[in-house]
């Protein structure tokens, strides 16, 4: 893992900035706002963050609608679950970091690690799990405590800047990729993929030899798209009959799988596999509990030998291994940056859904 130590000793503040959530709920508003910064047990290692990323997950914990307690019943006030910066501080039991070794934080603070899930490579899924930024701080906070045996190394060749969107974002759709069980050469199909999962997920499925078309709007998106190795792109608001043009493209047939990123586009991913056989479509954005249903006629299942799966976010493992496309330069940096006083705006952008790519907060940049 890669390490930065520097000559003068490092000094840890008392206080540091992070994004608080005011107004939980519907009406919610993030402030930029001076927090305590915690004192990490003895098998925890203090990270300063240098970068975060943010995540359409953090609006849906900000304005309390997966059906989750909210993030103030834990005494939460900073979303966030994809951080990146250097350990400062490590605990008196910890062997794996040192001080100024590089490292991640993810969607999952910790599991129980013993359990079923934990031992079979669904830790996401340990019903211990403590989440980042709903049951603990997260990374919206400059300085936050990790168990050290959590936190994700962080390789030479990565920028905070590309590693902080991987500990969610990246990571989650390359899991989703590799559960989707398609290979080399199979139309993929990216509703939304022009969004900072999305996006991602096209530069991996590339890497695995697949071949991704998106479904988007803008020009911003469509050339973003393309340069990031879509074969093709289609403007919804411009086709008259996007899934007629998305079976054009995969053959005639239609795609071999869909990723769904972007919660409005479940209402026509089935429709995108048209008459292939064994095709799947694969379940990522969460829409609001309750506000969508996916499905379709048995008979469709049955002769079309259709799968419909759904998958949570990154392990360890699937972050590691997605660290390594971006040390090898086959996931590029698709982020916009913002200052960290002006995360404020930065959430609202996101929230207004007019972002190209992802968004990532610099903590040692303001305006």
């Amino acid at each position: 893992m890669g390490s930065i130590i520097g000559d003068s000793p490092i000094i840890i503040p008392t206080h540091c900035k992070a994004g608080v959530v005011v107004n939980e709920g519907p009406d919610f508003h993030v402030e930029v706002q001076m927090v305590p910064v915690p004192e990490p047990g003895p098998d925890d290692v203090l990270i300063k963050l240098n970068y975060t990323g943010l995540c359409s997950s953090d609006i849906h914990m900000m304005q309390g609608d997966l059906g989750v307690p909210p993030m103030s019943t834990f005494g939460v006030r900073s979303p966030g679950h994809e951080g990146a910066g250097v350990v400062v501080k490590v605990g008196a039991n910890v062997t794996t970091f040192k001080v100024g070794d590089r490292a991640g934080i993810k969607p999952i603070m910790d599991t129980c690690g013993s359990c079923g899930h934990c031992w079979d490579d669904k830790e996401t899924y340990c019903k211990k799990a403590t989440h980042t930024g709903l049951m603990v701080a997260g990374t919206y906070q400059q300085y936050l405590v990790s168990p050290a045996r959590y936190a994700s190394p962080i390789p030479d060749g990565v920028s905070d800047e590309v590693a902080a969107p991987v500990m969610c974002s990246a990571s989650t759709i390359y899991r989703s990729l590799i559960e989707s069980n398609l290979r080399a050469g199979a139309w993929v199909v990216f509703p939304g993929g022009g969004g900072g999962v999305g996006i991602q997920g096209v530069q991996l499925a590339r890497a695995m030899g697949m071949r991704p078309i998106v479904v988007d709007t803008g020009d911003s998106k469509r050339r973003l798209s393309m340069e990031m190795g879509a074969e093709a792109f289609v403007d919804f608001k411009e086709v008259a009959d996007p899934t007629k043009a998305i079976i054009e493209i995969a053959d005639g047939v239609g795609a071999h799988g869909v990723f769904v990123t972007a919660p409005a586009a479940y209402k026509t991913a089935v429709s995108f596999t048209g008459d292939r056989i064994g095709s799947v479509v694969m379940c990522i954005g969460l829409p609001p509990i309750g506000s969508m249903i996916l499905g379709d006629d048995p008979c469709a299942f049955v002769f079309k030998n259709l799968t419909i799966k759904g998958t949570l976010v990154g392990s360890r493992r699937d972050v590691a291994m997605t660290l390594d496309f971006a040390r090898r330069g086959m996931l590029k940096h698709v982020s916009e940056v913002y200052p960290v006083n002006r995360m404020p705006e930065a959430v609202e952008k996101l929230r207004k859904g007019q972002v190209a790519g992802r968004i990532v907060v610099n903590f040692n940049w303001e305006e």
